[in-house]
């Protein structure tokens, strides 16, 4: 359910922010073995449980979003469009989430390069890792959250 105030969404901004520092921390430890490819397919298993569980706490996954009325969905799309949300209200696919890394790609590049330099290496692959995570973590929930706001205005303006 979309929330319907400010303090509401304040406080679903929080848990979703806690929760991408977990999975981000996940990432990192992935990161640190040193088998080609793991980490980043740690990564789109961790992207890929992560950002539809952002979408549901704020109330904007699809199948919430289906159960609106046809009014409210059509708004949702236009808000949605407005801000250029690739993720908002939509299914997660491993596609969108490889797209997703690409856009960190240098990153990941980076990360799968010092990997294999004995234990700095391993530090610096483990903290590009948790901050590329974190990085697209809070974008979406900034988005998320932006969606829900301009939600809330539209309702109250609607009721005054």
């Amino acid at each position: 359910m979309i929330p319907t105030n400010l303090s509401e969404l304040d406080r679903i901004r929080e848990e979703c922010k806690s929760m991408v520092n977990k999975r981000a921390s996940a990432s990192a430890a992935a990161a640190v073995v040193p088998i080609p490819g793991a980490d980043v397919g740690a990564d789109v298993m961790i992207m890929m449980e992560l950002l539809p569980a952002i979408n549901k706490r704020f109330g904007l996954a699809p199948e919430q979003i289906d159960q609106l009325d046809s009014a409210v969905k059509g708004r949702i799309a236009v808000i949605i469009s407005s801000i250029g949300s690739e993720l908002v209200g939509k299914y997660i696919t491993k596609q969108t989430v490889a797209l997703l890394l690409k856009k960190v790609g240098a990153r990941v590049a980076v990360k799968q390069v010092t990997k294999y330099v004995p234990f700095i290496g391993q530090a610096v692959s483990a903290g590009i890792s948790f901050g590329a995570m974190k990085y697209l973590g809070n974008s979406h929930i900034d988005e998320c959250y932006e969606v829900c706001k301009r939600i809330i205005e539209m309702k109250k303006n609607e009721s005054a």
